[in-house]
């Protein structure tokens, strides 16, 4: 797939992940999930997914590999999250905040050996938390109707839209095939390794796991939504 092609298939998902949005709000809060049966197949597969090839890839990952490798995977992601959690926090008028997430990016890519090690930690400069789905929200855009994506899982409207805006400004999007797949593969498998200990607590705890799942993922994104507004009103 080109760059053009790459282009043109998240401007898509971006159009139609707002015509969702905008339905959903227009139809109101009490349709919630309302495609719940089509979110369930989705769910049903990905549980799939991770049962037979993602929790195992995972396990193999958090065995074979030193702690010290994975730690670092990990802080590389993280130092480029910090990149979009700024821009975030710039659109969201939280200057501040925005410059402690610049100024973690400037150390740990530079004391930090590109990100490999979390130096900015320990100077007092403190991870944040935002993406371009908590910015829609202090912008005052609803969640619209939970969603569950293939593979990526859990969303709604509005953050189906914010991972399309983040797709289509991450530089990873851009690069040739074998570049782009491979590095957000590792990200992938990242993620699910630093979460096996989590899935397996859902696993065990609930007799719907959609549901609790759901829940879980809903109340979570309500809180980082209020707290970017907290956050910007104080400002």
């Amino acid at each position: 797939m080109t760059c053009f092609d790459r282009s043109a298939l998240v401007a898509t998902v971006l159009f139609a992940g707002l015509g969702l949005s905008s339905a959903a709000m227009a139809q109101g809060p009490e349709l919630n999930d309302p495609i719940e049966p089509v979110n369930r197949a989705f769910f049903g597969l990905n549980d799939v997914l991770d049962t037979v090839a993602f929790k195992p890839i995972a396990t193999v990952w958090n065995t074979v590999l030193p702690k010290p490798v994975r730690t670092g995977v990990g802080n590389a992601f993280g130092n480029l999250d910090d990149v979009f959690i700024g821009a975030n926090h710039l659109l969201q008028g939280r200057g501040k905040d925005a410059m402690t997430d610049f100024s973690r990016v400037l150390v740990n890519t530079t004391v930090g050996i590109g990100g490999l090690i979390d130096v900015a930690s320990t100077q007092n400069l403190e991870k944040g938390e935002g993406d371009f789905g908590q910015t829609l929200g202090v912008w005052g855009a609803g969640p619209g109707f939970y969603l569950v994506l293939p593979l990526l899982g859990p969303s709604t409207a509005r953050d189906t839209v914010g991972r399309a805006a983040r797709v289509a400004s991450d530089p990873r999007t851009y690069m040739t095939p074998a570049w782009s797949w491979g590095l957000v593969g590792l990200e992938f498998v990242q993620i699910k390794a630093d979460n096996v200990d989590n899935a397996n607590l859902i696993d065990a705890s609930s007799l719907d796991k959609y549901a609790f799942t759901r829940n879980l993922y809903l109340q979570r994104r309500a809180a980082i939504v209020q707290s970017g507004r907290e956050a910007a009103g104080a400002r």
